[in-house]
């Protein structure tokens, strides 16, 4: 992948890495980005969870409504990525196993 990380991109991560709950990031990302850059992201994170799970390309599809090349670019980051979904993807899955969620 390409590197894109410099001061700027440190600065939003810090910034992001600070937020303390899941109603702070929805504002803070509500302020940031689009409403179709944030679905966006929430389908690519859906597809990845989804992958981990192990369903199709055409299930997941049908069930989250992206093309194929973007489940191919998810599944992609999944294998040869940085590892940054298989993290979330864990977390969320321990979170769902405990009953509990961070809010």
């Amino acid at each position: 992948m390409a590197n894109f990380q410099n001061e700027s991109t440190e600065r939003l991560f810090s910034a992001i890495a600070e937020l303390k709950n899941a109603k702070e990031c929805s504002d803070f990302f509500e302020d940031l980005c689009t409403i179709k850059e944030i679905q966006d992201m929430a389908q690519r994170l859906e597809t990845a969870i989804l992958l981990c799970e192990g369903e199709n390309y055409q299930s997941i599809s049908s069930k989250v409504g992206v093309s194929s090349a973007t489940i191919s670019r998810v599944n992609r980051c999944l294998n040869y990525g940085t590892g940054g979904y298989r993290t979330v993807v864990g977390r969320i899955g321990e979170n769902a196993e405990n009953g509990s969620k961070k809010d």
